[in-house]
């Protein structure tokens, strides 16, 4: 069993979530929530990989900071992380941008909504802060990587990933040298620097961040009062410390938790709608790159209290059944099939429908018929009866959002319009 937290360093440390994202690269599925909120895996959100890490990791202080459409996010943050307890030296803050340096200014940039907070943050008085993305799917220990930062003295450590090197040119490139000390930092280089001794891979950003909390906090200050800068962490204050202190690298594959079943260390920005789709579709894989099942690190969310999945019907071209697919709890299959599909909580397949290669957000209704292919299917959708996607490319793409490699996302507003 996992032993979080051995060292102690992470009871004392804070881990502080940017969730404001936008997410627009998501289209209709970031409507009218966050890309932290975003369904993911058949019963989580985004946010709850971030969050799980930080428990799992021993963590048991932590705020989140949202911004865009939070609504969404705050209740799920309400009713799946209210089990802290401060009577355990335990804390869960939720921050949105709420106006408290002045009447006028929102979270100005990621490091502008840390400095806002500074306050609150510093009545902890915790030795170390974890500064956390809470868009991306993950697994990973940050006691480890808070461990290097204490050995290595650094002023801050940066998590990085191992990505092939002109694969770089999307992210923020850290350039090292042999005692993984960054020694600049670019942000999305036209010619990424490699790794020393491997010329073809490159260390991308993760947005992780581990600092000493009165180190940051003095930085933070600093960065306030410059009218220059953009208050951000990859613009401004890391590439600061790479030029003025001392910035290390830490490379998640020390760190990524993986079970038996797990051959990469994997993390997936889902950040695009052909992204999303594939890493839900790859959760229906024999053996995933992602293990959900591992006990040893749970991903912690609201688990509804929802009857089992029910399948039901049994006559030749009516029959409730599924394949290589994951079948949340509340859900009914009643004569319809599933071929490599992912069905959040609560999703009602009608009979003679057919789905393969659906991703399907809670409690949409599948009506009679209705055939879909390669689709993402918004949350509590009512798919019409006798309904074909995944056919005409042509008709998909007038009346849904289909992706260049031919993945429709399918909103109530879609439907209501045809």
């Amino acid at each position: 069993m996992h032993e979080p937290g051995a060292g102690g360093l992470a009871r004392n440390t804070i881990a502080y979530v940017l969730a404001g994202g936008r997410g627009s690269r998501l289209k209709e599925l970031t409507d009218n929530r966050a890309k932290p909120a975003v369904y993911f895996g058949g019963k989580s959100r985004i946010i709850d990989f971030a969050l799980s890490n930080a428990v799992n990791s021993g963590i048991r202080r932590i705020g989140v900071a949202t911004q865009y459409k939070a609504h969404s996010l705050i209740r799920h943050l309400q009713r799946g992380w209210n089990f802290f307890g401060a009577g355990r030296n335990e804390s869960f803050d939720i921050l949105p941008a709420s106006q408290r340096v002045s009447e006028t200014q929102w979270y100005l940039g990621t490091a502008d909504a840390v400095t806002q907070n500074i306050d609150i943050l510093d009545d902890y008085n915790c030795e170390h802060i974890v500064i956390l993305a809470g868009d991306h799917v993950y697994k990973m220990d940050y006691d480890i990587m808070l461990q290097q930062h204490v050995e290595s003295g650094a002023d801050v450590t940066v998590g990085c990933l191992e990505v092939p090197r002109m694969e770089a040119v999307a992210f923020g490139v850290m350039h090292v040298d042999e005692r993984n000390r960054i020694v600049s930092f670019l942000e999305k280089p036209a010619d990424p620097p490699s790794i020393p001794g491997r010329p073809d891979v490159a260390l991308a950003s993760m947005g992780i961040y581990v600092f000493s909390t009165k180190y940051l906090f003095e930085r933070l200050k600093e960065d306030a009062n410059d009218p220059e800068s953009e208050h951000d962490f990859g613009k401004n204050i890391i590439p600061a410390i790479v030029a003025h202190g001392k910035a290390v690298a830490h490379s998640f594959e020390r760190s990524c938790v993986k079970s038996p079943g797990e051959k990469e260390a994997y993390w997936r920005d889902a950040g695009t709608v052909d992204a999303y789709w594939e890493a839900n579709i790859d959760l229906t894989n024999t053996i995933p790159a992602l293990d959900l099942y591992d006990r040893e690190w749970p991903i912690w969310t609201y688990a509804e209290l929802t009857p089992p999945a029910k399948f039901v019907h049994d006559e030749p071209g009516r029959r409730g059944q599924a394949v290589s697919s994951l079948v949340s709890g509340g859900c009914i299959v009643s004569g319809g099939t599933l071929d490599r599909s992912l069905l959040f909580t609560g999703v009602h397949v009608h009979s003679h429908a057919a789905l393969d290669g659906a991703v399907v957000l809670p409690y949409a209704d599948i009506a009679r018929g209705a055939k879909l292919s390669r689709v993402v299917i918004d949350r509590g959708v009512r798919i019409p009866q006798g309904l074909v996607v995944g056919e005409d490319p042509d008709l998909d793409g007038r009346r849904f959002r289909r992706t260049d490699r031919g993945v429709c996302l399918i909103t109530q507003g879609m439907i209501d319009a045809l």
